[in-house]
């Protein structure tokens, strides 16, 4: 080797291994962060869906099984006492017995809870049959109605006497009432016969009263006299008008076990209490009586 020539020194670093980014520790801490979070918005969705009685089952599994509450330095379950009074060990209470018991139940509170929950589904169906009897009694009622109002418009010789009925529904039942008007009275005067009009519109009603199977009640109405006075025999007068006109809608048709009452009510219930002495008063109500619903029988009877 000649004087001028240098050596070649060649170095060779070697790099630690581990230095880089920190290692792959970060990794790991994400993925545990990514876990938590993953299961604090199951946490979240499975308290949003279930129902408080399942809480309450969750609830009641974790709990502990039993606490001591005792203050004694044991801690545990008897707290130091033992377990009977009498013997040698007669140190102990035989309220602990009582506390660890379970508690006793009355094997018949299920029964109880059971027919009482019978009970009230049984009273909810039977009101429920009752408003959809009373609904479609009430349909009932309505389509009646309009079956008499549409006859008097299509019969001309019923079309001039729609004045003289009235037809309304009371707690009673539909009441269809014959009305005298000024100049078209439904009887002659202190007559109980009724006129031809009049059973015109009776034998009219009869066949409205032929499409349900309700009762039938006939109530016959005076007007008082001229100055307010009554006369004592209105009262004979509004019963012998009644039962004239039940004896025209027998005539129509109407089958007689369907009439439950004919009574006179004289100038008890005016039309117009504010003048008893209007025609309007004098009138026949033929009412079709509001049907109790036909239930089962009560079992405990």
């Amino acid at each position: 080797m000649s004087v001028g020539d240098q050596p070649i020194v060649i170095k060779k670093i070697k790099k630690g291994g581990g230095g880089g980014h920190h290692g792959g520790a970060w990794k790991v801490a994400y993925a545990d962060f990514v876990t938590a979070m993953m299961a604090f918005f199951l946490l979240m969705w499975l308290i949003n869906t279930t129902s408080p009685e399942q809480k309450r089952g969750i609830a009641d599994y974790f709990a502990p099984a039993s606490v001591s509450e005792t203050t004694s330095g044991a801690g545990g379950i008897l707290g130091g006492t033992a377990l009977g009074s009498d013997g040698s060990k007669n140190s102990g209470a035989s309220a602990v017995i009582e506390e660890l018991a379970p508690e006793s139940r009355n094997p018949n509170d299920g029964k109880n809870r059971d027919a009482a929950k019978a009970e009230s589904l049984e009273a909810a169906s039977t009101q429920a049959l009752r408003d959809a009897l009373q609904k479609r009694e009430e349909a009932a009622f309505a389509s009646a109605a309009q079956s008499l109002r549409q006859a008097l418009q299509d019969m001309p010789e019923l079309a001039e006497l729609s004045k003289n009925i009235l037809i309304d529904q009371t707690p009673e039942g539909l009441r269809i009432q014959l009305v005298d008007q000024e100049g078209r009275s439904m009887f002659n005067q202190g007559s109980s016969q009724p006129n031809d009009r009049a059973k015109l519109l009776l034998r009219a009603v009869a066949k409205v009263v032929n499409q349900l199977p309700n009762r039938v009640s006939v109530y016959g109405h005076t007007s008082a006299n001229t100055g307010g006075s009554k006369s004592e025999g209105d009262w004979s007068l509004s019963a012998a008008r009644a039962d004239a006109s039940r004896r025209i809608l027998q005539g129509s048709g109407v089958v007689a076990d369907r009439i439950y009452q004919v009574s006179g009510k004289a100038t008890s219930e005016p039309l117009y209490p504010d003048d008893p002495t209007l025609p309007g008063n004098r009138r026949i109500a033929i009412v079709l009586l509001r049907e109790a619903p036909v239930l089962p029988p009560d079992p405990g009877l």
